[in-house]
C-alpha cells in the first residue's frame, strides 16, 4: 500500500512546527506587491507584511498558486512513491482547486484527490492535521480522503474584522457587504460558511465582538467531542491570546494552536483581524 502525502496552501498559516512534526506539504499563494511577488510566509511573514502595509502607498492583491507549482510538487512526491490528497482553500474564495486540479490532469498515472475544503485558515488546518495523522497512522489515499469529507461539517472560523475595506477590495466580501457604511457604529462578526464569507452578528464594541465569537462557537460546538480551537490574528497578538484564554474557560478542548494570518489572508482580512477556528470529532 503506497504511503500517502498530504498537501495544503499556505491560508491556514499552521504553525511551522506542526506542519513538520506531521510531515504536510505546503503550496504558498502570492502576495503581488506593485512589481513585486512574494510567496506567502516564504518570501514575506506576517511582522514583515503589516510593516510595509503601514507604510504602503500601493495595496497588496493576491493570487493562487500557479499549475506549475502544484505539477512540481505532485510529480517529485509520485516520483518518492506517494499517493497524494490536497486539501485548499475554498473554491469560493481563491482559484487554488482549479491550479491544482489542472497539475493532476498534468500527471494521469500518479494517485491523486483533491478536496475543496470551504473553508480557510486553521478551520481548513485543522482538516489537513487530521488527516496528516491519520497517514502517519497508516491510513490510505481513500480513508484519508473519507476523513476530510466527512469532517466538512465540523469545522468553522468565526471572526471580526477591524474595517471590511480590505474585503471590500479584494472582492472577497459577499453577504457583509450590508455592513459597509455602517462600521462606526458597530463591529461586524464574520464566518466563512460553505466557502463564503458571511455575516453572522454586530455588536456596539470590539470586546463584545471578541465575546460574540465564544458564543458563537460554544453554540456550534456544544455536546461535541475532541473539540480544538486555534486563534486567527493579523498582528494582534494580543487579543488573540486574550480571545482563545477566554474562549478554553467555556470550551472543553483537547487541542489549542495559537496561529498567525498568512500574509495572502491578511490582505483581504486587513491588519487587526483576529478569531478562532474550531474542529470537532
Amino acid at each position: 500500500m503506497a504511503k500517502v502525502a498530504i498537501v495544503t496552501d499556505s491560508s491556514p498559516y499552521i504553525p511551522e512546527h506542526i506542519v513538520a512534526e506531521n510531515k504536510i506539504h505546503v503550496v504558498p499563494l502570492t502576495v503581488i506587491w506593485g512589481e513585486q511577488n512574494f510567496y506567502d510566509g516564504v518570501d514575506i511573514t506576517p511582522v514583515e507584511f503589516y510593516q510595509r502595509l503601514e507604510k504602503a502607498k500601493v495595496m497588496p492583491s493576491t493570487s493562487q498558486p500557479s499549475v506549475a507549482d502544484f505539477e512540481v510538487l505532485f510529480r517529485s512526491l509520485h516520483e518518492q512513491g506517494y499517493d497524494i490528497l490536497a486539501i485548499l482553500i475554498s473554491e469560493d474564495l481563491s482559484g487554488t482547486v482549479s491550479s491544482a486540479t489542472q497539475a493532476k490532469h498534468m500527471l494521469p498515472k500518479a494517485n491523486i484527490e483533491i478536496v475543496n475544503s470551504r473553508t480557510l485558515a486553521m478551520a481548513l488546518g485543522f482538516l489537513v492535521l487530521a488527516a496528516a495523522r491519520a497517514a502517519n497512522q497508516g491510513a490510505n489515499l481513500s480513508e484519508c480522503k473519507r476523513l476530510v469529507e466527512n469532517s466538512l461539517n465540523k469545522v468553522g472560523v468565526v471572526f471580526v474584522l477591524d474595517t471590511l475595506e480590505f474585503l471590500h477590495r479584494g472582492g472577497r466580501i459577499g453577504a457583509a457587504q450590508r455592513f459597509m457604511g455602517t462600521l462606526l457604529n458597530v463591529k461586524p462578526v464574520l464566518a466563512i460558511d460553505d466557502g463564503l464569507v458571511v455575516p453572522l452578528d454586530s455588536v456596539r464594541t470590539h470586546k463584545k465582538a471578541l465575546l460574540r465569537i465564544i458564543d458563537l462557537i460554544e453554540e456550534r460546538t456544544q455536546g461535541k467531542k475532541n473539540i480544538r480551537l486555534a486563534t486567527l490574528h493579523a498582528n494582534n497578538p494580543e487579543t488573540a491570546e486574550y480571545i482563545l484564554d477566554q474562549a478554553i474557560e467555556r470550551i472543553p478542548v483537547v487541542e489549542k494552536v495559537f496561529s498567525e494570518v498568512s500574509p495572502v489572508i491578511g490582505t483581504h482580512a486587513g491588519p487587526g483581524a483576529v478569531g478562532l477556528a474550531y474542529f470537532y470529532d
